[in-house]
Protein backbone atom coordinates (compact mmCIF):
# COMPACT_ATOMS: atom_id res chain seq x y z
CA UNK A 1 0.00 0.00 0.00
CA UNK A 2 1.38 3.40 -0.96
CA UNK A 3 1.85 6.37 1.34
CA UNK A 4 -1.09 8.08 -0.39
CA UNK A 5 -3.31 5.16 0.53
CA UNK A 6 -2.33 5.23 4.18
CA UNK A 7 -2.53 8.90 4.95
CA UNK A 8 -5.88 10.44 5.84
CA UNK A 9 -7.08 13.42 3.91
CA UNK A 10 -5.55 16.59 5.25
CA UNK A 11 -4.33 20.01 4.19
CA UNK A 12 -1.09 18.39 3.05
CA UNK A 13 -2.84 15.71 1.06
CA UNK A 14 -5.10 18.28 -0.61
CA UNK A 15 -2.14 20.52 -1.49
CA UNK A 16 -0.62 17.64 -3.45
CA UNK A 17 -3.52 17.84 -5.89
CA UNK A 18 -1.52 19.78 -8.47
CA UNK A 19 1.11 17.05 -8.58
CA UNK A 20 -1.08 13.96 -8.48
CA UNK A 21 -4.35 15.05 -10.08
CA UNK A 22 -3.67 13.07 -13.28
CA UNK A 23 -2.46 9.93 -11.52
CA UNK A 24 -4.34 6.76 -10.69
CA UNK A 25 -1.48 4.51 -11.80
CA UNK A 26 -2.80 1.41 -10.06
CA UNK A 27 -6.00 1.36 -12.14
CA UNK A 28 -6.28 -0.05 -15.66
CA UNK A 29 -7.14 2.50 -18.37
CA UNK A 30 -9.68 0.42 -20.27
CA UNK A 31 -12.71 2.63 -20.98
CA UNK A 32 -12.76 4.39 -24.34
CA UNK A 33 -15.23 7.02 -25.54
CA UNK A 34 -17.84 4.42 -26.55
CA UNK A 35 -17.75 2.62 -23.20
CA UNK A 36 -17.80 5.89 -21.25
CA UNK A 37 -20.80 7.16 -23.24
CA UNK A 38 -22.59 3.84 -22.80
CA UNK A 39 -21.98 4.12 -19.05
CA UNK A 40 -23.59 7.57 -19.01
CA UNK A 41 -26.65 6.39 -20.94
CA UNK A 42 -26.91 3.01 -19.25
CA UNK A 43 -26.81 4.52 -15.77
CA UNK A 44 -29.52 7.05 -16.66
CA UNK A 45 -32.03 4.74 -18.33
CA UNK A 46 -33.82 2.54 -15.82
CA UNK A 47 -37.55 2.01 -15.39
CA UNK A 48 -38.44 5.60 -14.46
CA UNK A 49 -39.13 6.83 -18.01
CA UNK A 50 -41.80 4.13 -18.34
CA UNK A 51 -43.55 5.02 -15.07
CA UNK A 52 -43.15 8.55 -13.67
CA UNK A 53 -45.03 10.38 -16.44
CA UNK A 54 -48.31 9.26 -14.84
CA UNK A 55 -47.50 11.04 -11.58
CA UNK A 56 -46.22 14.11 -13.44
CA UNK A 57 -49.43 14.21 -15.51
CA UNK A 58 -51.57 14.14 -12.36
CA UNK A 59 -49.55 17.02 -10.91
CA UNK A 60 -49.39 19.35 -13.92
CA UNK A 61 -52.72 18.46 -15.61
CA UNK A 62 -51.48 19.76 -18.96
CA UNK A 63 -49.93 18.10 -22.05
CA UNK A 64 -47.61 21.08 -22.52
CA UNK A 65 -46.45 21.00 -18.90
CA UNK A 66 -45.86 17.24 -19.05
CA UNK A 67 -43.42 17.88 -21.89
CA UNK A 68 -42.21 21.02 -20.09
CA UNK A 69 -41.26 19.02 -16.99
CA UNK A 70 -39.02 16.79 -19.11
CA UNK A 71 -37.59 19.79 -20.99
CA UNK A 72 -36.62 21.44 -17.68
CA UNK A 73 -35.03 18.18 -16.55
CA UNK A 74 -33.23 17.93 -19.87
CA UNK A 75 -31.87 21.47 -19.64
CA UNK A 76 -30.63 20.94 -16.08
CA UNK A 77 -29.10 17.56 -16.91
CA UNK A 78 -27.26 18.71 -20.03
CA UNK A 79 -26.00 21.96 -18.42
CA UNK A 80 -24.88 19.93 -15.41
CA UNK A 81 -23.06 17.49 -17.68
CA UNK A 82 -21.33 20.29 -19.61
CA UNK A 83 -20.21 21.85 -16.32
CA UNK A 84 -18.99 18.55 -14.88
CA UNK A 85 -17.02 18.01 -18.08
CA UNK A 86 -14.60 20.77 -17.06
CA UNK A 87 -14.12 19.28 -13.60
CA UNK A 88 -13.69 15.78 -15.02
CA UNK A 89 -11.05 16.92 -17.51
CA UNK A 90 -9.19 18.79 -14.74
CA UNK A 91 -9.33 15.93 -12.25
CA UNK A 92 -9.62 12.57 -14.02
CA UNK A 93 -9.40 10.64 -10.77
CA UNK A 94 -11.39 7.69 -9.41
CA UNK A 95 -14.24 9.03 -7.31
CA UNK A 96 -15.40 11.79 -9.64
CA UNK A 97 -17.90 14.05 -7.90
CA UNK A 98 -16.48 13.13 -4.48
CA UNK A 99 -13.08 14.44 -5.64
CA UNK A 100 -14.56 17.65 -7.11
CA UNK A 101 -16.35 18.51 -3.87
CA UNK A 102 -13.27 17.65 -1.82
CA UNK A 103 -11.00 19.88 -3.89
CA UNK A 104 -13.37 22.82 -4.32
CA UNK A 105 -15.11 23.01 -0.94
CA UNK A 106 -13.06 20.83 1.41
CA UNK A 107 -12.89 17.21 2.57
CA UNK A 108 -16.02 17.44 4.74
CA UNK A 109 -18.21 18.12 1.70
CA UNK A 110 -16.62 15.31 -0.27
CA UNK A 111 -17.21 12.93 2.62
CA UNK A 112 -20.85 13.97 3.06
CA UNK A 113 -21.45 13.22 -0.60
CA UNK A 114 -19.70 9.84 -0.41
CA UNK A 115 -21.48 9.01 2.86
CA UNK A 116 -24.91 9.76 1.38
CA UNK A 117 -24.00 7.98 -1.86
CA UNK A 118 -23.10 4.79 0.00
CA UNK A 119 -25.90 4.91 2.54
CA UNK A 120 -28.74 5.67 0.15
CA UNK A 121 -28.17 7.26 -3.26
CA UNK A 122 -26.18 4.55 -5.05
CA UNK A 123 -27.04 1.47 -3.03
CA UNK A 124 -30.72 2.42 -2.68
CA UNK A 125 -30.97 2.99 -6.42
CA UNK A 126 -29.28 -0.34 -7.17
CA UNK A 127 -31.74 -2.06 -4.82
CA UNK A 128 -34.72 -0.32 -6.43
CA UNK A 129 -33.54 -1.20 -9.94
CA UNK A 130 -32.91 -4.80 -8.89
CA UNK A 131 -36.40 -5.13 -7.41
CA UNK A 132 -37.85 -3.55 -10.57
CA UNK A 133 -36.08 -6.30 -12.52
CA UNK A 134 -37.73 -8.89 -10.26
CA UNK A 135 -41.13 -7.20 -10.59
CA UNK A 136 -41.09 -7.32 -14.40
CA UNK A 137 -39.59 -10.81 -14.46
CA UNK A 138 -42.74 -11.80 -12.56
CA UNK A 139 -44.75 -11.06 -15.71
CA UNK A 140 -43.00 -14.00 -17.38
CA UNK A 141 -42.50 -16.15 -14.26
CA UNK A 142 -45.54 -15.65 -11.95
CA UNK A 143 -43.81 -17.31 -8.98
CA UNK A 144 -41.50 -14.25 -8.81
CA UNK A 145 -43.68 -12.06 -6.63
CA UNK A 146 -43.48 -9.72 -3.65
CA UNK A 147 -46.14 -11.85 -1.92
CA UNK A 148 -44.34 -15.19 -2.43
CA UNK A 149 -42.27 -15.29 0.76
CA UNK A 150 -39.22 -17.47 1.28
CA UNK A 151 -38.56 -16.01 4.74
CA UNK A 152 -40.92 -13.44 6.28
CA UNK A 153 -39.97 -11.55 9.43
CA UNK A 154 -43.19 -9.56 9.52
CA UNK A 155 -44.22 -5.95 9.10
CA UNK A 156 -42.30 -3.13 10.78
CA UNK A 157 -44.74 -0.61 12.32
CA UNK A 158 -44.42 3.02 11.17
CA UNK A 159 -42.29 5.35 13.30
CA UNK A 160 -42.70 9.11 12.80
CA UNK A 161 -39.69 11.41 13.25
CA UNK A 162 -40.88 14.90 12.31
CA UNK A 163 -41.80 14.80 8.60
CA UNK A 164 -40.02 11.46 8.19
CA UNK A 165 -41.95 8.22 8.64
CA UNK A 166 -39.83 5.08 8.83
CA UNK A 167 -41.07 1.54 8.82
CA UNK A 168 -44.52 0.36 7.72
CA UNK A 169 -42.91 -2.20 5.42
CA UNK A 170 -42.56 -5.95 5.14
CA UNK A 171 -39.13 -7.27 6.09
CA UNK A 172 -37.94 -10.58 4.75
CA UNK A 173 -36.98 -12.51 1.65
CA UNK A 174 -39.57 -12.98 -1.07
CA UNK A 175 -38.94 -14.28 -4.56
CA UNK A 176 -38.97 -10.75 -6.00
CA UNK A 177 -36.23 -9.34 -3.81
CA UNK A 178 -34.42 -12.68 -4.00
CA UNK A 179 -34.10 -12.11 -7.74
CA UNK A 180 -32.87 -8.58 -7.00
CA UNK A 181 -30.22 -9.93 -4.63
CA UNK A 182 -29.09 -12.54 -7.17
CA UNK A 183 -28.74 -9.82 -9.83
CA UNK A 184 -26.75 -7.58 -7.47
CA UNK A 185 -24.46 -10.42 -6.36
CA UNK A 186 -23.89 -11.68 -9.91
CA UNK A 187 -23.08 -8.26 -11.34
CA UNK A 188 -20.86 -7.35 -8.38
CA UNK A 189 -18.82 -10.53 -8.81
CA UNK A 190 -18.63 -10.13 -12.61
CA UNK A 191 -17.29 -6.58 -12.20
CA UNK A 192 -14.37 -7.90 -10.16
CA UNK A 193 -13.03 -9.56 -13.31
CA UNK A 194 -11.78 -6.36 -14.89
CA UNK A 195 -13.38 -3.08 -15.89
CA UNK A 196 -13.41 -4.33 -19.50
CA UNK A 197 -15.79 -7.13 -18.49
CA UNK A 198 -18.16 -4.74 -16.77
CA UNK A 199 -17.94 -2.33 -19.70
CA UNK A 200 -18.74 -5.10 -22.19
CA UNK A 201 -21.93 -5.98 -20.30
CA UNK A 202 -22.76 -2.28 -20.10
CA UNK A 203 -22.28 -1.76 -23.82
CA UNK A 204 -24.45 -4.73 -24.77
CA UNK A 205 -27.37 -3.88 -22.50
CA UNK A 206 -27.21 -0.14 -23.11
CA UNK A 207 -27.32 -0.71 -26.88
CA UNK A 208 -30.35 -2.97 -26.37
CA UNK A 209 -32.30 -0.55 -24.20
CA UNK A 210 -31.48 2.55 -26.26
CA UNK A 211 -32.73 0.59 -29.27
CA UNK A 212 -35.88 -0.31 -27.32
CA UNK A 213 -36.53 3.35 -26.42
CA UNK A 214 -35.93 4.38 -30.02
CA UNK A 215 -38.29 1.61 -31.13
CA UNK A 216 -41.05 2.90 -28.82
CA UNK A 217 -40.56 6.41 -30.21
CA UNK A 218 -40.67 5.30 -33.85
CA UNK A 219 -43.65 2.99 -33.34
CA UNK A 220 -45.62 5.66 -31.56
CA UNK A 221 -44.86 8.47 -34.00
CA UNK A 222 -45.39 6.54 -37.23
CA UNK A 223 -47.64 3.54 -36.48
CA UNK A 224 -49.41 3.72 -33.12
CA UNK A 225 -50.93 7.21 -33.21
CA UNK A 226 -54.43 7.19 -31.74
CA UNK A 227 -56.83 9.76 -33.23
CA UNK A 228 -58.70 10.09 -29.93
CA UNK A 229 -55.50 10.82 -27.99
CA UNK A 230 -54.15 13.22 -30.62
CA UNK A 231 -57.41 15.17 -30.57
CA UNK A 232 -57.51 15.28 -26.76
CA UNK A 233 -53.88 16.26 -26.27
CA UNK A 234 -52.92 18.36 -29.28
CA UNK A 235 -55.87 19.83 -31.21
CA UNK A 236 -56.31 23.08 -29.33
CA UNK A 237 -55.72 21.42 -25.97
CA UNK A 238 -51.95 21.15 -25.78
CA UNK A 239 -51.54 24.43 -23.86
CA UNK A 240 -54.42 23.83 -21.45
CA UNK A 241 -53.53 24.92 -17.88
CA UNK A 242 -50.04 25.94 -19.06
CA UNK A 243 -50.29 29.73 -18.91
CA UNK A 244 -48.37 31.70 -16.31
CA UNK A 245 -51.67 32.77 -14.78
CA UNK A 246 -52.93 29.19 -14.40
CA UNK A 247 -53.43 27.78 -10.92
CA UNK A 248 -52.65 24.20 -9.90
CA UNK A 249 -53.57 22.28 -6.76
CA UNK A 250 -50.75 20.73 -4.75
CA UNK A 251 -50.94 18.90 -1.44
CA UNK A 252 -48.44 19.97 1.21
CA UNK A 253 -46.66 16.89 2.52
CA UNK A 254 -48.62 13.74 3.30
CA UNK A 255 -52.18 14.46 4.36
CA UNK A 256 -51.54 18.22 4.47
CA UNK A 257 -53.75 21.00 3.09
CA UNK A 258 -54.32 21.53 -0.63
CA UNK A 259 -52.90 24.83 -1.89
CA UNK A 260 -53.14 26.58 -5.26
CA UNK A 261 -49.79 27.39 -6.88
CA UNK A 262 -48.57 28.87 -10.15
CA UNK A 263 -47.17 27.18 -13.23
CA UNK A 264 -43.49 27.59 -12.35
CA UNK A 265 -44.07 26.14 -8.88
CA UNK A 266 -45.95 23.09 -10.16
CA UNK A 267 -43.17 22.47 -12.71
CA UNK A 268 -40.67 22.49 -9.83
CA UNK A 269 -42.80 20.04 -7.84
CA UNK A 270 -43.01 17.75 -10.89
CA UNK A 271 -39.22 17.55 -11.11
CA UNK A 272 -39.15 14.89 -8.37
CA UNK A 273 -39.99 12.17 -10.88
CA UNK A 274 -38.30 13.42 -14.04
CA UNK A 275 -35.02 14.44 -12.41
CA UNK A 276 -34.75 11.10 -10.65
CA UNK A 277 -35.42 9.26 -13.94
CA UNK A 278 -32.59 11.21 -15.60
CA UNK A 279 -30.20 10.92 -12.67
CA UNK A 280 -26.89 8.99 -12.45
CA UNK A 281 -25.48 10.70 -15.57
CA UNK A 282 -22.55 11.74 -13.35
CA UNK A 283 -21.54 8.13 -12.63
CA UNK A 284 -19.02 8.05 -15.45
CA UNK A 285 -16.93 10.54 -13.45
CA UNK A 286 -16.58 7.94 -10.68
CA UNK A 287 -14.64 5.74 -13.11
CA UNK A 288 -12.42 8.57 -14.42
CA UNK A 289 -9.26 6.80 -13.27
CA UNK A 290 -9.98 4.03 -15.80
CA UNK A 291 -10.95 6.18 -18.80
CA UNK A 292 -8.52 6.47 -21.73
CA UNK A 293 -7.63 10.05 -22.70
CA UNK A 294 -9.97 11.36 -19.97
CA UNK A 295 -9.48 15.05 -20.75
CA UNK A 296 -11.22 14.41 -24.09
CA UNK A 297 -13.42 11.39 -23.48
CA UNK A 298 -15.03 12.39 -20.17
CA UNK A 299 -16.52 15.72 -21.36
CA UNK A 300 -17.54 14.15 -24.68
CA UNK A 301 -19.20 11.14 -23.07
CA UNK A 302 -21.13 13.37 -20.66
CA UNK A 303 -22.39 15.61 -23.46
CA UNK A 304 -23.21 12.80 -25.91
CA UNK A 305 -24.76 10.47 -23.34
CA UNK A 306 -27.04 13.02 -21.69
CA UNK A 307 -28.02 14.56 -25.03
CA UNK A 308 -29.12 11.24 -26.55
CA UNK A 309 -31.03 10.09 -23.46
CA UNK A 310 -32.86 13.39 -22.94
CA UNK A 311 -33.88 13.45 -26.63
CA UNK A 312 -35.26 9.91 -26.28
CA UNK A 313 -37.08 10.78 -23.04
CA UNK A 314 -38.83 13.78 -24.58
CA UNK A 315 -39.67 11.77 -27.73
CA UNK A 316 -41.19 8.98 -25.60
CA UNK A 317 -43.43 11.48 -23.80
CA UNK A 318 -44.67 12.81 -27.13
CA UNK A 319 -45.44 9.19 -28.01
CA UNK A 320 -47.38 8.75 -24.77
CA UNK A 321 -49.46 11.81 -25.68
CA UNK A 322 -49.98 10.48 -29.23
CA UNK A 323 -51.29 7.12 -28.05
CA UNK A 324 -53.18 7.88 -24.83
CA UNK A 325 -55.16 10.93 -23.68
CA UNK A 326 -53.57 12.76 -20.76
CA UNK A 327 -56.78 12.75 -18.76
CA UNK A 328 -58.75 9.69 -17.78
CA UNK A 329 -60.46 7.90 -14.95
CA UNK A 330 -58.96 5.57 -12.34
CA UNK A 331 -61.98 3.31 -12.87
CA UNK A 332 -61.76 3.32 -16.66
CA UNK A 333 -62.56 -0.02 -18.27
CA UNK A 334 -60.02 0.34 -21.09
CA UNK A 335 -56.46 1.58 -21.37
CA UNK A 336 -57.61 4.66 -23.30
CA UNK A 337 -60.29 5.47 -20.72
CA UNK A 338 -57.69 5.38 -17.94
CA UNK A 339 -55.37 7.64 -19.91
CA UNK A 340 -51.83 8.59 -18.93
CA UNK A 341 -52.85 9.88 -15.50
CA UNK A 342 -54.33 6.61 -14.33
CA UNK A 343 -52.38 3.97 -16.24
CA UNK A 344 -52.45 0.72 -14.25
CA UNK A 345 -49.81 0.94 -11.48
CA UNK A 346 -48.49 4.05 -13.31
CA UNK A 347 -46.94 1.80 -16.00
CA UNK A 348 -47.47 4.27 -18.85
CA UNK A 349 -44.94 2.62 -21.15
CA UNK A 350 -46.62 -0.77 -20.84
CA UNK A 351 -50.07 0.78 -21.37
CA UNK A 352 -48.88 2.57 -24.53
CA UNK A 353 -47.30 -0.57 -26.02
CA UNK A 354 -50.36 -2.66 -25.16
CA UNK A 355 -52.61 -0.07 -26.82
CA UNK A 356 -50.45 -0.15 -29.97
CA UNK A 357 -49.71 -3.88 -30.26
CA UNK A 358 -52.12 -5.67 -27.93
CA UNK A 359 -50.94 -8.08 -25.25
CA UNK A 360 -47.74 -8.75 -27.22
CA UNK A 361 -46.86 -5.08 -26.79
CA UNK A 362 -47.14 -5.37 -23.02
CA UNK A 363 -44.79 -8.35 -23.00
CA UNK A 364 -42.33 -6.54 -25.29
CA UNK A 365 -42.30 -3.55 -22.94
CA UNK A 366 -41.80 -5.79 -19.91
CA UNK A 367 -38.84 -7.42 -21.69
CA UNK A 368 -37.43 -3.98 -22.59
CA UNK A 369 -37.63 -2.92 -18.94
CA UNK A 370 -35.85 -6.13 -17.91
CA UNK A 371 -32.98 -5.24 -20.24
CA UNK A 372 -33.05 -1.64 -19.04
CA UNK A 373 -32.99 -2.56 -15.36
CA UNK A 374 -30.19 -5.11 -15.74
CA UNK A 375 -27.97 -2.70 -17.66
CA UNK A 376 -28.73 0.15 -15.27
CA UNK A 377 -27.84 -1.99 -12.24
CA UNK A 378 -24.55 -2.96 -13.86
CA UNK A 379 -23.59 0.65 -14.53
CA UNK A 380 -24.44 1.74 -10.99
CA UNK A 381 -22.52 -1.18 -9.44
CA UNK A 382 -19.45 -0.65 -11.62
CA UNK A 383 -19.21 3.09 -10.97
CA UNK A 384 -20.31 3.39 -7.34
CA UNK A 385 -17.54 1.18 -6.03
CA UNK A 386 -14.93 3.65 -7.33
CA UNK A 387 -16.17 6.38 -4.97
CA UNK A 388 -15.75 4.31 -1.81
CA UNK A 389 -12.34 3.21 -3.09
CA UNK A 390 -11.31 6.88 -3.43
CA UNK A 391 -12.68 7.69 0.04
CA UNK A 392 -10.75 4.78 1.56
CA UNK A 393 -7.54 6.05 -0.04
CA UNK A 394 -8.17 9.35 1.74
CA UNK A 395 -8.67 7.57 5.07
CA UNK A 396 -12.40 8.34 5.12
CA UNK A 397 -13.76 4.83 4.65
CA UNK A 398 -12.80 1.31 5.70
CA UNK A 399 -9.09 0.99 4.94
CA UNK A 400 -9.40 -2.37 3.16
CA UNK A 401 -11.83 -0.85 0.66
CA UNK A 402 -8.80 0.83 -0.95
CA UNK A 403 -7.38 -2.57 -1.91
CA UNK A 404 -7.47 -3.63 -5.55
CA UNK A 405 -7.77 -7.18 -6.87
CA UNK A 406 -4.16 -8.35 -7.40
CA UNK A 407 -4.85 -9.65 -10.91
CA UNK A 408 -7.69 -7.59 -12.37
CA UNK A 409 -6.85 -4.26 -10.65
CA UNK A 410 -10.49 -3.59 -9.77
CA UNK A 411 -11.75 -2.31 -6.38
CA UNK A 412 -12.91 -5.78 -5.38
CA UNK A 413 -13.40 -5.07 -1.66
CA UNK A 414 -15.37 -1.92 -2.45
CA UNK A 415 -17.61 -3.90 -4.80
CA UNK A 416 -18.27 -6.48 -2.09
CA UNK A 417 -19.02 -3.89 0.64
CA UNK A 418 -21.42 -2.11 -1.71
CA UNK A 419 -23.03 -5.45 -2.57
CA UNK A 420 -23.63 -6.43 1.06
CA UNK A 421 -25.27 -3.12 2.01
CA UNK A 422 -27.43 -3.17 -1.13
CA UNK A 423 -28.65 -6.67 -0.32
CA UNK A 424 -29.55 -5.55 3.22
CA UNK A 425 -31.63 -2.73 1.73
CA UNK A 426 -33.36 -5.23 -0.56
CA UNK A 427 -34.35 -7.48 2.35
CA UNK A 428 -35.37 -4.60 4.62
CA UNK A 429 -37.62 -3.09 1.97
CA UNK A 430 -36.41 0.37 3.00
CA UNK A 431 -34.79 1.42 -0.30
CA UNK A 432 -37.98 3.02 -1.67
CA UNK A 433 -38.50 5.22 1.37
CA UNK A 434 -34.83 6.17 1.54
CA UNK A 435 -34.77 7.16 -2.13
CA UNK A 436 -37.83 9.34 -1.64
CA UNK A 437 -36.04 11.06 1.22
CA UNK A 438 -32.81 11.71 -0.66
CA UNK A 439 -34.00 13.30 -3.94
CA UNK A 440 -33.68 16.78 -2.46
CA UNK A 441 -30.17 16.07 -1.14
CA UNK A 442 -29.03 14.76 -4.54
CA UNK A 443 -29.93 18.11 -6.08
CA UNK A 444 -28.13 19.96 -3.27
CA UNK A 445 -24.91 18.08 -4.08
CA UNK A 446 -25.26 18.94 -7.77
CA UNK A 447 -25.65 22.62 -6.84
CA UNK A 448 -22.58 22.47 -4.57
CA UNK A 449 -20.48 20.75 -7.24
CA UNK A 450 -21.34 23.31 -9.92
CA UNK A 451 -20.71 26.09 -7.39
CA UNK A 452 -17.31 24.40 -6.94
CA UNK A 453 -16.64 25.11 -10.62
CA UNK A 454 -16.79 28.85 -9.82
CA UNK A 455 -14.61 28.33 -6.72
CA UNK A 456 -11.89 26.49 -8.65
CA UNK A 457 -11.88 29.08 -11.42
CA UNK A 458 -11.04 31.65 -8.72
CA UNK A 459 -8.70 29.65 -6.47
CA UNK A 460 -6.82 27.73 -9.19
CA UNK A 461 -6.97 29.95 -12.27
CA UNK A 462 -3.69 28.68 -13.77
CA UNK A 463 -4.51 24.97 -13.68
CA UNK A 464 -4.64 23.29 -17.08
CA UNK A 465 -8.26 22.96 -18.24
CA UNK A 466 -8.33 20.76 -21.36
CA UNK A 467 -12.06 21.51 -21.66
CA UNK A 468 -13.85 24.61 -20.40
CA UNK A 469 -17.56 24.48 -19.57
CA UNK A 470 -19.65 25.73 -22.48
CA UNK A 471 -21.62 28.84 -21.54
CA UNK A 472 -19.61 29.59 -18.39
CA UNK A 473 -20.49 31.51 -16.26
CA UNK A 474 -24.05 32.07 -17.54
CA UNK A 475 -25.29 28.47 -17.96
CA UNK A 476 -23.83 27.14 -14.68
CA UNK A 477 -25.30 30.17 -12.87
CA UNK A 478 -28.72 29.54 -14.43
CA UNK A 479 -28.44 25.90 -13.33
CA UNK A 480 -27.76 26.94 -9.74
CA UNK A 481 -30.68 29.41 -9.70
CA UNK A 482 -33.13 26.90 -11.20
CA UNK A 483 -32.01 24.05 -8.95
CA UNK A 484 -32.20 26.28 -5.87
CA UNK A 485 -35.74 27.29 -6.85
CA UNK A 486 -36.74 23.62 -7.18
CA UNK A 487 -35.21 22.81 -3.79
CA UNK A 488 -36.98 25.75 -2.11
CA UNK A 489 -40.30 24.67 -3.64
CA UNK A 490 -39.75 21.10 -2.46
CA UNK A 491 -38.91 22.36 1.04
CA UNK A 492 -42.21 24.25 1.08
CA UNK A 493 -44.58 21.80 -0.57
CA UNK A 494 -42.93 18.36 -0.29
CA UNK A 495 -41.32 18.25 3.18
CA UNK A 496 -41.54 14.46 3.13
CA UNK A 497 -38.90 14.53 0.36
CA UNK A 498 -36.63 17.18 1.89
CA UNK A 499 -36.05 17.33 5.64
CA UNK A 500 -35.46 13.57 5.98
CA UNK A 501 -32.82 13.73 3.25
CA UNK A 502 -31.10 16.61 5.00
CA UNK A 503 -31.12 14.64 8.25
CA UNK A 504 -29.38 11.72 6.56
CA UNK A 505 -26.72 14.07 5.16
CA UNK A 506 -26.21 15.89 8.47
CA UNK A 507 -25.74 12.60 10.31
CA UNK A 508 -22.55 12.29 8.30
CA UNK A 509 -20.92 15.32 9.98
CA UNK A 510 -20.09 13.63 13.32
CA UNK A 511 -19.17 10.46 11.41
CA UNK A 512 -16.69 12.49 9.33
CA UNK A 513 -14.95 13.93 12.38
CA UNK A 514 -14.79 10.55 14.10
CA UNK A 515 -13.42 8.86 10.99
CA UNK A 516 -10.88 11.57 10.18
CA UNK A 517 -9.63 11.60 13.79
CA UNK A 518 -9.24 7.82 13.75
CA UNK A 519 -7.36 8.04 10.44
CA UNK A 520 -4.98 10.70 11.80
CA UNK A 521 -4.29 8.57 14.85
CA UNK A 522 -3.66 5.52 12.66
CA UNK A 523 -1.33 7.50 10.42
CA UNK A 524 0.53 8.86 13.47
CA UNK A 525 0.98 5.36 14.87
CA UNK A 526 2.25 4.09 11.51
CA UNK A 527 4.80 6.90 11.16
CA UNK A 528 6.00 6.38 14.74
Amino acid sequence: MTTETKQPISATAVSDWETHRHQDPELVKALGLTSATMLVMGSMIGSGIFIVSAEIAREVNSPALLIGAWVVTGFLTIVGALSYGELAAMMPRAGGQYVYLREALGPLWGFLYGWTLFLVIQTGTIAAVGVAFGKFLGIFIPSVSSSNWVLHFGKVPPIGIGPMVLGNMDVGLNTQNLVAILVVVALSVINIFGVKTGALIQNIFTTAKVSALLGVALLGLFIGRNAQAVAANFHGNFWNNAGFGAQHAVQVGVGGPMLMVGTLTILAVAQVGSLFSADAWNNVTFTAGEVKNPSRNLPLSLALGTGVVIALYIACNFVYLSVLPLDGSPTGATIVERGIKYAAEDRVGTAVMTQMLGSAGGFLMAFAILLSSFGCANGLILSGARVYYAMAKDGLFFRNVAKLHPTYKTPAVSLMVQMVWTCILCVSGSYGQLLDYIIFAVLVFYILTIFGLFVLRRTRPTVDRPYRAIGYPVLPAIYIVMALFIDVVLLRYKPQYTWPGLMIVLLGIPVYYLWSRHSRQAAGSASA
